[in-house]
């Protein structure tokens, strides 16, 4: 806690690369727990891609036949891209880049703001908003279709085991995907330790599938070689750039890698990588290859569940449903994480945030961002149909998010690692001329399909921005018809109000300004409480404040006080916790019964402020229906006074 008189002094909380948050690790077992939750969280999207990934890659559609020489060069791109987007990318280098322990594509942004004040500087910070904004909205379009897609493929198993499933396939996955968003207002924390366990069977299970095939055809491991991918796209050219639309499903969940860092850490992230997840994944891919070598076309329709005996289908099925709900939970979590983010960064309206865990921080239940969910996964699982037409709209969000994190990755080696143009400009260029291979690959999916993310992500891009601005043009309006607070108490010390007993807390953005409903309220009811305290809450760009930065008091004479409460962008305010720690530093004020006077702005469309009308409308609709302020900042309801005014925007 930082107390001050004559002026605010802001203590250093700025972004640093630091890993001092993450996890501690004081023993093997505390490793091993960590890597094991780290299965279950991290890994469960990038774990059930073989599910369809290689399906995609021999789909009739793309007319490339399993013969040996299409089989091996597959499996090298596979095996190629597998290595160097997630061992060398993402496991090497994305991941070193934290903000406080924490990682995804907001905790990255955090990273790269400029301090300067420059007009270059100020055109570099909005470059670099933008762009992690984009990746941010096509995140969430890939948290919409990876529960669809997952389901669908760990369903669609049955039709392997008989035909007779096949008009329950989609079905059965929309009771089991309505069943899933349900209950999430449960949280995860009761059926989060199962996760570790099954996904470590599930790993267990399909490397232990792929194994028989390849002792039959070891032909296949020559596929490690690079130059088979490199003979497979010289023979097929534009053709096999397409191909690589499908090989990158094999990647998809990759981001889940540095978005959950904060929960366990670099090192149990990476163990659990190298020890189960990287083998198990390749023995199923290799075993899918030997397969295709041995059983020819014939086993094009679903590799993936031809490699078990007739026998195991059901068990099987049984198993990758668990595996694929996993994997939805993970981005479902994710979603909320991200909502959460953009809400405490200014770029969405206050959402509910309920916390469902009183030990894990990170717990939270999101139900606007839950039924936006619910409905889109079963909307895409009603109008596609099968996976398979999934996959064509799968992997463009993917791609976009790998692109947007690779060129915010270079400001960070530039100006946190110290890195020179000429290095950071090659290890980036590298990661980038991968990520812009696989996302040309993916253009040709628009008209099939995935136009549908690039269409959310340009919705969820839209509203991010729109609020931003909007707020901003709104502060500015009320910053412009307010009175500076120096000259508010210099007249109210002239003027001497009647002042009432009890204590009156008004919530501003602006600590230098008296708040337009503090005069409001002076200029109708012409009193004033005995204390009246003028509360800021800022966001910082760090994931979580230490209790000791949380608050800053400044005593203003004359029974006014200004408080500063700080909260990390991954945690939800709560002001009567914050009066109650202020009432023990020095405020002597009845915080349980303080009354909270709120302002409630009706806004007018046609003011000067300098957005398009459609963005004012859009605006002027997102502020009506985001969530109050009172329960946002958890307020008592029964002690708010909301004076309400109408502003021209």
């Amino acid at each position: 806690m930082v107390l001050s008189s004559p002026a605010m002094s802001a203590p250093d909380i700025s972004p640093v690369i630091d890993h001092g948050d993450a996890p501690k690790i004081t023993s093997r077992r505390d490793l091993a727990r960590l890597a094991l939750g780290a299965l279950g969280v991290v890994y469960g999207d990038i774990g059930t891609s073989p599910l369809y990934a290689i399906r995609e890659c021999f789909n009739p559609v793309h007319g490339i036949e399993s013969d040996l020489a299409n089989t091996l060069g597959i499996l090298s791109l596979v095996f190629w891209a597998l290595t160097l987007v997630v061992v060398v990318k993402y496991l090497t280098f994305v991941m070193r880049a934290d903000n406080h322990g924490d990682g995804g594509i907001l905790a990255l942004l955090a990273l790269v703001m400029p301090k300067q004040n420059d007009g270059r500087a100020r055109r570099g910070r909005l470059a670099l908003i933008l762009l992690g904004l984009v990746g941010a909205a096509l995140l969430w379009a890939d948290g919409m279709i990876t529960p669809a897609i997952t389901v669908l493929g760990a369903i669609e198993g049955l039709e392997v085991a008989t035909p007779v499933f096949r008009p329950f396939v989609v079905p059965i996955a929309l009771v089991i995907l309505v069943g899933l968003f349900v209950v999430q207002k449960r949280g995860t924390a009761r059926i989060g330790a199962m996760f570790g366990p099954v996904m470590l069977i599930w790993f267990v299970v399909i490397g232990a599938l792929g194994v028989p095939w390849i002792v039959r055809e070891p032909r296949v491991l020559e596929a490690v070689n690079p130059v088979w991918a490199v003979r497979f796209m010289s023979q097929y050219h534009w053709h096999g750039v397409l191909i690589l639309g499908a090989v990158v499903l094999c990647i998809t969940g990759v981001e889940a890698l540095y978005a959950d860092m904060g929960h366990f850490g670099i090192r149990p992230i990476r163990t659990a990588w190298y020890v189960a997840v990287f083998p198990a994944l390749l023995l199923n891919y290799f075993g899918q290859g030997a397969l295709l070598l041995r059983e020819g076309p014939a086993a094009d329709a679903n590799p993936f569940y031809l490699l078990a005996p007739p026998v195991l289908v059901y068990p099987l099925v049984l198993l990758a449903t668990a595996a694929a709900i996993i994997a939805s939970q993970a981005l479902i979590s994710g979603a909320f994480s991200l909502a959460q983010q953009a809400v405490q960064l200014g770029y969405s309206p206050r959402l509910t945030i309920v916390h469902t865990s009183d030990k894990a921080r990170g717990q939270i239940y999101v139900p606007e961002v839950n039924a936006g969910l619910m409905v889109a996964c079963c909307g895409l699982v009603l109008a596609f149909g099968k996976s398979t037409n999934l996959a064509a709209a799968y992997g463009i969000a993917v791609v976009g998010t790998m692109a947007t994190t690779s060129l915010l990755l270079y400001a960070v080696a530039r100006e946190r690692w110290g890195w020179g143009r000429l290095p950071a400009g090659l290890v980036i260029g590298l990661f980038l001329l991968v990520d812009l291979t696989f996302l040309s690959a993916n253009i040709t999916k628009i008209r099939h399909g995935g136009w549908f993310p690039l269409a959310v992500g340009a919705i969820i891009f839209t509203v991010m921005t729109t609020w931003k601005r909007g707020r901003a043009e709104l502060a500015a309006k009320l910053d412009s018809e307010s009175l500076p607070l120096d000259l508010f108490l210099t007249d109210l010390a002239e003027q001497k109000p009647i002042r009432v007993p009890g204590t009156a807390v008004f919530m501003t953005s602006n600590a230098g300004i008296a708040p337009m409903v503090l005069l409001h309220h002076y200029k109708h009811n012409k009193v004033l409480h005995e204390k009246v305290v003028l509360l800021s809450v800022r966001t910082v760009a760090v994931p979580f404040v230490p209790a000791a930065q949380r608050l800053e008091i400044r005593d203003l004479g004359s029974g006014f006080y200004q408080l500063l409460g700080r909260f990390g962008f991954m945690e939800t305010p709560n002001v009567p916790k914050l009066l109650r720690q202020a009432g023990k530093a020095c405020l002597a004020c009845d915080s349980a019964g303080a009354s909270f006077f709120l302002g409630r702005e009706t806004l007018l469309t046609t003011g000067p402020a300098r957005m398009w009308r459609w963005r004012k409308a859009l605006f002027s609709f997102l502020s009506r229906n985001a969530r109050s302020a009172t329960a946002f900042f958890g307020i008592p309801p029964n002690r708010v006074l909301e004076l309400g005014t109408q502003i021209e925007l």
